[in-house]
């Protein structure tokens, strides 16, 4: 299946920190996966043009603190065994926390175990674009259900696992952290404090009651990573998405939806986050 619902969703490919601080936040859902690190920068026009990744050298010992969010029917144990390559690569910078959405989706009959992962059990998303629980990306919708249970529950980690520098996410995991990023706009001194975003194959969503969080210039500092050949979530979906976010920096990759980690994805990663470590460690230099 060539689209990104729940009624049948392709899967994907795919140190504690000292002094008590956490690192990197990624959350892992079928349409989304968040990371961010929260910088408050002057919003300025949304018509910046945005800057595509170049490879860069990181020698720096430093963690950063993160939360994970992943992608519709999965939680927060499968997302950790299908981003074992990514939290290699990040391991020496961030200290990582999964966590799981609120909403459980409807299992799918006579889906069988992949990859380790168990296929049919404990299948979790973000929110539903249907009012049968269903959800498809693609869709343009007035359905939004579990959405604020959601805003919750990531509401409720942010205070209580907190602080995080950043936030990853996967598709509608990364579209959730999106639509944070709009409350955190709007709400400048609540409880959505981070530095950055790391976007991995997000899009805007599509449901009529989160359009107004899209209306102010997002000026959380995002990097967004999404495939030449993704036929869960096209590029242009993830492309339409960059004009809602101050410069915007892109990672392009040639292959699907998945979480890239080759050499020079990794170096991309790293060159994103070393302002970030950089500038925590002069903090703590203080």
């Amino acid at each position: 299946m060539d689209t990104e619902c729940w009624t049948g969703v392709p899967e994907d490919p795919g140190s504690n920190l000292s002094r008590g601080k956490k690192c990197l936040c990624y959350i892992w859902c079928p349409c989304l996966d968040p990371s961010i690190l929260w910088w408050v920068r002057e919003i300025v026009s949304r018509t910046l043009p945005h800057r595509h990744w170049h490879s860069g050298r990181v020698e720096d010992d430093s963690f950063l603190e993160g939360r994970q969010y992943g992608r519709v029917r999965q939680n927060d144990q499968s997302f950790r065994e299908r981003t074992g390559a990514l939290r290699k690569v990040l391991k020496k910078y961030a200290d990582l926390v999964f966590i799981s959405a609120p909403n459980q989706v409807p299992p799918l009959e006579g889906a069988e175990e992949e990859n380790g992962a168990t296929n049919n059990a404990d299948q979790r998303g973000w929110w539903f674009s249907a009012p049968d629980d269903s959800y498809m990306a693609q869709d343009y919708t007035e359905c939004c259900k579990g959405y604020e249970e959601s805003v919750e529950v990531i509401k409720k980690a942010l205070i209580e696992q907190g602080p995080f520098d950043g936030v990853l996410a996967f598709s509608q995991g990364a579209t959730m952290v999106s639509l944070i990023c709009g409350l955190k706009e709007q709400e400048p001194d609540g409880p959505y404090q981070f530095d950055f975003v790391i976007l991995v194959a997000g899009f805007k969503s599509r449901q009529k009651q989160h359009d107004s969080l899209y209306l102010k210039p997002i000026t959380t500092p995002s990097l967004h990573v999404f495939g030449d050949t993704d036929k869960v979530i096209p590029k242009e979906m993830s492309e339409d998405l960059l004009q809602y976010f101050v410069e915007p920096q892109v990672l392009e990759h040639a292959g699907g939806h998945f979480i890239p980690v080759s050499g020079p994805q990794k170096k991309a990663y790293i060159e994103f986050l070393q302002p970030f470590i950089d500038k925590k460690k002069e903090q703590e230099t203080k």
